[in-house]
C-alpha cells in the first residue's frame, strides 16, 4: 500500500513538473526574440582574416603590383558640341518659339594611360577623343586636370595627350615582343564609367590582324574583360609593366551587349612607336613598296608552281618605287616580309602601315618557283596630293588615302579629303568626303596609283565616285 502511494506521489509531482516546464517552453516561444539577451556563449565568431601564408607559402595577391599601377591609369572625359538640327533648319523664329537650341553637349567616357610623369603625357585611343572640343582627365586620387591634345593617327586608334605635370605616376613601359601565349595579364580602366576597375586574364593570342573595321593591325587577344570605356586604358604583365592600350571588344550583339572574353589591346612597343612620332612632328609617316597585289588563290598557285595559295602576288610596280628599286616584277610571289608570313594582299598592306617610313625590309619573294631574298628601303607615303598637280580639271581638290577602316570593309581607292568653294572641281560636282573607286586615267587601289595614272592625262576624265551609299560618275571638265 505505501509503495503504491509512493508511485502515484510520484506520477503526480512528475506531471506538475512537466506541465510547468511545456507552459515554460510556450512562453519562451511566444517572447519576442530581442527581449531575451544572447548569452555570451552564444556570441557569433569573428570573422578569421585571409592567411598571409599557407604551410610556409605566400598567398598570390595582386594588390602590391596594382598600388603601383592604379594611379597611372585615368579616366578620360570628353565634350563636343553637335549641332542639333530641326525639320524646320535654320529658322531662327522657330528656333526662339520652341526653345529649340542650335546646339547640344555630346559627352562620352573612356581611359588613359600616364607614359611619362616628367611630361605629363597620356596615351589613349583615338577614337576616345576624336572630334573632341574639350577634353579633361581624372586622376586616380580624384583631380581633374584640362588635356591638351598633342597628336593622333587613326589608323592605329592612338591618341597622346597632356596634362600639368603635378605629383603624377606612370607606368614603366615593357617590351611587347617578349609576350607569349598564356602570359597572366590585367586590364585596368574605367568600364561604362562606373569607376576604376580592375580585371584579369590571359593573353589568348598575338598578331591579331583580322578585326573588322580597324585599321593597321597587330592586336593582343586576351580574355581579360575589356568593356566600353576600357578602351585607351592599360593592359599590364604581373610586374605592373604596361604591355598594351585596351582598344577594343568583340561580341556578335554589340559592344553593349558586354564581354565574351575577346578582348584586344594595342602591343606597347607599336603604341610607343607611335607616341615619339607624334611628339616629333604630330603626325606619323608611314612607308611603302609601292606595289599593288592580289591575293594568291589556287588557280594562281598552280599557275606558279606554288605548293600552296598562300602569299601576295605583285600585279604592278610604280616608277620609282621602293618596290622597284629592290627589283620586284610583276608576277612575283612575297610570301614572307622580316620573317613575318604574309597570308594574303591585307596582310602585306597591313605589313607595310606598321612600318616607319625608310624602314629596311628584307622580302622573301618565289619567282619562276625559285627563291628570292630582295631587301629594300621603304619610301614614306604622301600624305595628300593636291589635284592640280595631278590634272588642271582637279584644281581645288585634295586627295588622300583611304583610311585603313575603310579599306578593311571592302573599298579601294583614294579619298577626297577638301574641295574649295567655286574651285573647278566643285563645279564638277566632286565633294569633300567621296571616296574615288576608279577613273579613266587607269586602274588604281591607293594614292600611289591614282597619281600614276596621270603620267599621261587622258583625253577625258571621268571619275567613279562613291558618296554615302550611293555610287556614280562625274565628268570632269
Amino acid at each position: 500500500m505505501k509503495t503504491a502511494t509512493r508511485t502515484l506521489l510520484a506520477l503526480t509531482a512528475a506531471a506538475a513538473f512537466g506541465g510547468f516546464a511545456a507552459t515554460g517552453m510556450q512562453l519562451m516561444l511566444q517572447r519576442p526574440a530581442a527581449a531575451e539577451p544572447a548569452p555570451a556563449a552564444a556570441a557569433a565568431p569573428a570573422i578569421a582574416a585571409l592567411p598571409a601564408a599557407v604551410n610556409g607559402t605566400p598567398m598570390p595577391s595582386l594588390a602590391p603590383m596594382l598600388k603601383r599601377v592604379l594611379p597611372a591609369v585615368v579616366s578620360v572625359n570628353t565634350k563636343q558640341r553637335v549641332r542639333v538640327n530641326t525639320p524646320f533648319g535654320d529658322d531662327p523664329v522657330f528656333r526662339r518659339m520652341f526653345g529649340i537650341p542650335q546646339e547640344r553637349i555630346a559627352q562620352s567616357l573612356g581611359s588613359g594611360v600616364i607614359v611619362d610623369a616628367a611630361r605629363g603625357l597620356v596615351l589613349t585611343n583615338n577614337h576616345v577623343v576624336e572630334d573632341a572640343d574639350e577634353v579633361s582627365v581624372t586622376l586616380a586620387d580624384g583631380r581633374t586636370l584640362k588635356a591638351e591634345f598633342v597628336g593622333n593617327d587613326a589608323d592605329t586608334d592612338i591618341a597622346l595627350m597632356r596634362i600639368p605635370a603635378q605629383e603624377l605616376t606612370a607606368i614603366p613601359v615593357a617590351n611587347s615582343d617578349r609576350l607569349q601565349i598564356g602570359d597572366f595579364v590585367v586590364a585596368v580602366g574605367n568600364p561604362f564609367g562606373v569607376g576604376q576597375t580592375v580585371t584579369s586574364g590571359i593573353v589568348s593570342a598575338i598578331g591579331r590582324n583580322n578585326l573588322p573595321g580597324a585599321g593597321f593591325q597587330n592586336f593582343i587577344q586576351t580574355d581579360a574583360s575589356i568593356n566600353p570605356g576600357n578602351s585607351g586604358g592599360a593592359l599590364v604583365n604581373l610586374n605592373g609593366e604596361l604591355v598594351g592600350i585596351n582598344t577594343a571588344s568583340f561580341n556578335p550583339r554589340g559592344s553593349m551587349a558586354g564581354n565574351i572574353g575577346l578582348g584586344f589591346a594595342i602591343p606597347s612597343n607599336l603604341a610607343s612607336n607611335i607616341k615619339d612620332q607624334l611628339l616629333v612632328g604630330g603626325v606619323v609617316r608611314r612607308g611603302t613598296l609601292g606595289i599593288d597585289t592580289q591575293d594568291v588563290d589556287a588557280r594562281i598557285a598552280a599557275a606558279l608552281g606554288l605548293a600552296q595559295p598562300r602569299g601576295a602576288v605583285v600585279t604592278r610596280v610604280y616608277p620609282g618605287s621602293a618596290g622597284a628599286a629592290a627589283g620586284l616584277k610583276p608576277g612575283d610571289v612575297i610570301l614572307a616580309a622580316n620573317g613575318e608570313p604574309i597570308a594574303d594582299a591585307e596582310a602585306l598592306r597591313n605589313f607595310q602601315g606598321l612600318q616607319p617610313a625608310n624602314a629596311r625590309v628584307a622580302l622573301d619573294v618565289r619567282r619562276d618557283g625559285q627563291p628570292l631574298l630582295l631587301t629594300t628601303g621603304l619610301r614614306e607615303v604622301p600624305k595628300a596630293l593636291a589635284g592640280a598637280q595631278l590634272d588642271a580639271r582637279l584644281a581645288g581638290a585634295s586627295f588622300a588615302d583611304l583610311p585603313e577602316s575603310l579599306r578593311r570593309q571592302g573599298l579601294a581607292g583614294v579619298l577626297v579629303e577638301q574641295v574649295e568653294r567655286d574651285s573647278r572641281a566643285a563645279r564638277s560636282g566632286l565633294r569633300k568626303g567621296d571616296v574615288v573607286l576608279a577613273a579613266s586615267s587607269g586602274d588604281f587601289t591607293d594614292l600611289g596609283g591614282f597619281r600614276a595614272g596621270f603620267a599621261a592625262p587622258p583625253p577625258q576624265l571621268v571619275l567613279r565616285v562613291l558618296r554615302g551609299r550611293s555610287s556614280g560618275q562625274l565628268q570632269m571638265r
